[in-house]
């Protein structure tokens, strides 16, 4: 399945080069629209709301909210950059997190084993998912929104519809509630993690085979990419940092419910997807997902701080995404003429003189 084509459209150095600078702007206005947009949001909140949207309370607010669904949003890019899509991201954070609360109140666990045993538990859970998609042939969509409702369909068996409660140890609570800097040490996860995928997707091989990939499986396969290792281990990575998010989520509520967690689905597969349409548009990247979340989270919340209803959140998500995917389609079609528009035509035909 070729969730997304793995073709960035940013511009290159000799295509910028005979260009005037309006014509250099308009050029780069698709590639950082999103980055654009989500600077003026910023100013915008800023300016209507100086006495709460630019403070420290609201920002620390805003990462405490956003880092799972940050966490998520990468776990779902790792399988989009390979052209598969991970569904499980959204159901297995149901399972994950009341199993971390549950291993340690019903059978007496200490918290760093319950937090092994979860994440080993997400790692296994991607590993059947590549073997489901690469192996069984089954279409990642289609796999993975069976084991995910296989996993939701445990959380409840697990509970029998009830909230898992008890006294946590204080190491387990500071997994999410410590702060560093004045700030929740989740947002400073993400960043770790933020950086570690891109240093390995933009600058190793393994990054590379991943995204030839997705570009072309049958090249890749040609070219002696071994297709099959590297999808599932995309989707081994995408379960372990579900699993991480899942564990957060539990020292964050300290309470498990299979009535939460599939909430986060929607916004999580939405940064993933507006990752792909900025920085480099048209490929899953990682620095396109974490704006794609920040613009998510800094519309939301000053909507919701002018006055926006409950149902401001889910609209804008599938606003925001539309109008990113437009932008992203704009610059392909564009690339795409631009490139037509540079073929030569037939080279008139030499008249031999004797």
């Amino acid at each position: 399945m070729q969730s997304i084509e793995s073709t960035a459209l940013e511009p290159t150095r000799g295509e910028l080069a005979g260009l005037t600078i309006g014509q250099k702007i308009a050029r780069f206005v698709p590639v950082y629209g999103l980055v654009i947009l989500t600077i003026f949001l910023i100013l915008l909140f800023s300016v209507l709301l100086p006495a709460t949207f630019p403070t420290l309370l609201n920002l620390r607010s805003i990462v405490s909210d956003k880092a799972i669904i940050a966490l998520l949003s990468l776990a779902a890019m790792i399988p989009m950059a390979s052209g598969r899509i991970d569904l499980t991201v959204g159901y297995g954070i149901v399972l994950w997190h009341i199993l971390a609360i549950s291993l340690q109140t019903m059978f007496g666990v200490p918290w760093p084993i319950a937090v092994a045993i979860v994440l080993a538990l997400g790692a296994f859970t991607g590993f059947l998912n590549g073997l489901l998609v690469e192996v069984a042939r089954i279409d990642s969509f289609i796999a993975t929104l069976g084991t995910g409702t296989i996993l939701y369909a445990l959380a409840l068996w697990h509970t029998g519809g009830r909230q898992v409660v008890g006294v946590l140890p204080n190491g387990f609570y500071a997994l999410n509630g410590t702060m560093v800097f004045g700030l929740p040490i989740t947002g400073f996860y993400v960043m770790a993690i933020a950086v570690t995928l891109w240093i390995i997707m933009e600058y190793l091989p393994i990054g590379r085979y991943v995204y030839a990939i997705g570009a072309n499986p049958k090249a890749a396969a040609l070219n002696g990419i071994p297709v099959r290792r590297f999808v599932i281990g995309a989707f081994v990575t995408s379960g372990t940092l579900a699993a991480l998010a899942g564990v957060l989520l539990a020292s964050k509520l300290r309470i498990g419910q299979a009535s939460v967690g599939l909430e986060y689905l929607l916004p999580a597969l939405v940064g993933a997807f507006l990752g792909s349409t900025t920085i480099k548009p048209g490929r899953v990247n990682v620095w396109g997902t974490m704006i794609g979340v920040v613009i998510l989270a800094v519309g939301i919340s000053g909507i919701q701080q002018i006055g926006g209803s409950f149902f401001v959140e889910p609209l804008f998500n599938g606003l925001t995404l539309l109008v990113a995917i437009g932008i992203a389609g704009y610059a392909q079609r564009k690339r795409g003429a631009a490139g037509k528009a540079a073929v030569p035509g037939p080279l008139p035909a030499k008249t031999q003189t004797s």
